[in-house]
């Protein structure tokens, strides 16, 4: 009887401790994103029979004589009315190998915002470009914003390859295109694969029709590409998230400090350094739900107990004690801008950025950021939404803070406005 119930557990636990990807989807509108997350959720058995046939009989409404897998993504009503995807879209799915989180934006132009959102915490970015058009401006927008965001892995998905024949030259023109641009970014690891979202070739399956090319398909992909130096584990950065003090009989004494580990690695006996205050301990265990770990990494959640007492509370970082975040009130910030009203000058908001909150002002915008051509408009610096500008802040309190290009949990922020409480902003610091 015991080994029964614990053979749920012991299922659910292995699940909680396999590796989760994230990536993000973009391209251009029609390129077939939607269909192609359809298509990786289908042939990876991932959906139930219901949303299947709910699928099918949408399909069957419109008139199409094929099951219009783009229909199990495109959730909201205006989308499915349109055809088109105009926020970000969260799907979860897993196989053996890898749990998994993609993040669906849109294509246009007018919804960078959501792409930057969607991209700011990925491993990984699919961009999806139609065999017959080839690279376009909007798939160097996109391998822009994915350099900028320093997402480590790329992986260009050429669709639509049954309507150019399956030809290899196509394929490999449109790849010699891609790398000739993509050398001027900052893209580390970028991968091609010739698919057909529609049929399914090179997505879960071999295709048949593409034997020359020799590659893996989009799942293998996905499932086996290394993420583990995806974060930083040389900085030791650990903001504090809240104090835990049970004050019970049993840890009477114990006081514990919880958080998501931002990068390094973190093991008993290091001497660690409190920031901002500058005081030194050792690190006397590594506490979590399932017991002591002898080592902790990014981007594990756990509970640090310090040898000594030392005051120490939200916002606090625990850093390793020759390895400190710089003190930064002075802040120059890329910033892309989500809120429709510009910011005003001088205007002063809420600055988020890790487990701190201070206030802040930006004083001044130094340059706009044409999304398409890298070029730096200083003359015209009218914000909007959407818009991506490099500003300079100043903050009330400093900030323990890394560039972004270091280590993309401390160089990141965002800005809330103090009256209306909605995020006006995400940044990267520069």
């Amino acid at each position: 009887m015991s080994n029964n119930s614990q053979e749920p557990r012991a299922k659910a636990n292995s699940y909680l401790d396999m590796e989760l990807l994230r990536f993000t989807t973009a391209g251009s509108v029609d390129d077939g994103k939607s269909t192609l997350i359809g298509r990786l959720l289908f042939d990876s058995k991932s959906i139930f029979q219901d949303q299947m046939d709910q699928v099918a009989i949408s399909s069957e409404r419109k008139g199409l004589e094929h099951t219009d897998l783009a229909l199990l993504t495109d959730g909201l009503k205006d989308e499915r009315e349109q055809g088109i995807t105009i926020d970000v879209a969260y799907r979860y799915f897993a196989t053996p190998k890898r749990k998994f989180i993609i993040a669906d934006t849109p294509g246009h132009i007018q919804y960078t915002r959501n792409m930057v959102t969607g991209a700011s915490t990925a491993n990984c970015a699919l961009l999806l470009v139609d065999a017959r058009k080839g690279v376009i401006e909007q798939t160097q927008r996109h391998s822009i914003i994915a350099s900028l965001l320093k997402i480590p892995h790329v992986i260009v998905c050429i669709n639509k390859m049954d309507l150019v024949d399956y030809s290899e030259e196509t394929f490999e023109q449109i790849k010699e295109d891609y790398e000739a641009f993509a050398s001027k970014l900052e893209v580390k690891d970028v991968r091609f694969i010739p698919i057909s979202a529609l049929n399914g070739d090179n997505v879960v399956n071999r295709s048949e029709n593409m034997s020359w090319y020799e590659g893996s398909t989009l799942l293998y992909t996905l499932e086996n590409i290394h993420i583990g130096s995806d974060y930083n584990h040389i900085d030791c950065r650990f903001p504090v998230q809240t104090v835990i003090r049970p004050k019970n009989d049993r840890y009477h004494d114990y006081r514990g400090y919880a958080g998501r580990i931002a990068s390094g690695v973190f093991k008993p006996g290091d001497e660690v350094t409190v920031m901002p205050s500058g005081f030194s301990s050792k690190i006397k265990s590594i506490d979590t739900y399932d017991g002591e770990l002898e080592e902790a990494f990014a981007p594990m959640s756990v509970t640090i107990q310090l040898e000594d007492e030392i005051d120490i509370g939200r916002g606090d970082m625990i850093v390793r004690t020759g390895n400190k975040p710089q003190m930064l009130q002075d802040i120059e910030v890329m910033l892309c801008w989500l809120n429709v009203k510009g910011p005003k000058p001088r205007a002063k908001y809420i600055l988020r950025h890790t487990t701190a909150e201070v206030k802040t002002m930006i004083q001044e915008i130094t340059y706009k950021l044409d999304i398409s051509t890298l070029h730096r408009n200083e003359e015209d610096k009218d914000v909007t939404a959407n818009d991506i500008c490099k500003v300079k802040l100043r903050t009330t309190k400093p900030l323990l803070a890394d560039a972004y290009r270091k280590n993309r949990i401390t160089g990141s922020l965002i800005l809330v406005d103090e009256a209306t409480n909605e995020t006006v902003a995400a940044g990267m610091i520069v």
